[in-house]
């Protein structure tokens, strides 16, 4: 996975220091409820397209930059669904981070960009659309978790899980 120059940049001075960073992830469904997800490179799991915010960048144009960078679809956001911390996350190079995560609810501009999914990236290995009932076994355990709190959500938009844990 290509680490952001502005990540490199602070890794030089704290090393593998814990960092806070600003995440955002998407829950990008098509016409028929169908959930776009890309089998990443570093794990071989099936995961939810996501990445860490540049400086400055707003949240909702982060993602549908990064869901087009990942899987050539693309987006428009419908909804925040939720908004939380991740527990650290160690990587093989000893770095750790903790994200602030934004999830957003999002589908494909039009039923040519659904279609035009693909790897588009070094960051996935593969990229497809799945029913709910039909998700790989090799599902990462955070699309898991993200995808029941967009469930929750979309059962209460209210109210719903916009600032639940995971």
């Amino acid at each position: 996975m290509p680490i952001p120059d502005h990540v490199v940049s602070l890794r030089a001075r704290v090393g593998t220091d814990l960092l806070w960073l600003p995440g955002v992830t998407a829950v990008v469904r098509d016409d028929d409820g169908r959930v776009l997800l890309g089998r990443r490179a570093d794990t071989g799991e099936w995961a939810l397209p996501s990445g860490i915010l540049d400086p400055g960048e707003q949240p909702a144009v982060g993602i549908v930059r990064e869901v087009l960078e990942e899987t050539a679809v693309e987006i428009e956001v419908t909804a925040l669904a939720a908004v939380f911390s991740t527990p650290v996350v160690t990587y093989p190079n000893g770095d750790r981070t903790t994200y602030l995560d934004s999830l957003f609810c999002a589908r494909p501009v039009s039923a040519e960009a659904a279609a035009g999914a693909r790897v588009a990236d070094d960051e996935s290995l593969a990229v497809g659309w799945f029913p709910d009932d039909g998700l790989p076994e090799d599902l990462a355990d955070s699309a898991r978790e993200r995808l029941a709190l967009e469930r929750t959500f979309r059962a209460d938009p209210a109210g719903g899980a916009l600032f639940a844990r995971p």
